[in-house]
């Protein structure tokens, strides 16, 4: 599956605090290729998530996430929340220009070819991921600078 050459999304989720008295909630992003859109009407998108993956778990209890088509110019986004054994996910953000979303409440990257924010439909168990198929309640496009940030081969490219 190396030769399918994938568009590069973020996927983002806010997980919130687990007591009112106890630590603040932190917001949680993860680089995905396998990610697509399902249907026009109703407008429904799909991201498999290997299973039991933080952001598995996350979304198994939070409906609500957010997706950032990142650009070429944003493949140091990608390969930072792609990192195995990784800092934690308030630190990655922190350089990072966004904004948070009014329908889903996760961070959606500023430059970014379009943005969308979702509500979990349907999750199917597909082997060893989860296939996470999300309602889009808001779709913008922030910038149309730039071409997509593909992956093929095991590495980051762009068109041209």
């Amino acid at each position: 599956m190396s030769r399918l050459a994938a568009g590069v999304v973020l996927v983002t989720a806010y997980e919130p605090a687990l007591a009112d008295d106890g630590p603040r909630g932190e917001d949680v992003g993860m680089t995905a290729t396998a990610f697509m859109s399902v249907s026009l009407d109703p407008p429904l998108v799909m991201v498999s998530l290997r299973e039991g993956s933080r952001m598995d778990d996350l979304l198994d209890e939070q409906p609500l996430w957010g997706v950032s088509v990142l650009s070429e110019s944003q493949r140091h986004i990608a390969g930072r929340f792609a990192m195995k054994g990784r800092i934690s996910d308030r630190l990655l953000f922190e350089d990072i220009p966004y904004v948070r979303g009014e329908a889903a409440g996760a961070l959606l990257v500023g430059g970014s070819l379009a943005t969308l924010e979702c509500r979990t439909e349907q999750r199917v168990p597909a082997g060893d991921h989860v296939l996470v198929i999300g309602r889009v309640l808001t779709a913008r496009v922030p910038s149309e600078d730039g071409g997509p940030l593909m992956y093929f081969k095991g590495r980051y490219r762009h068109l041209g």
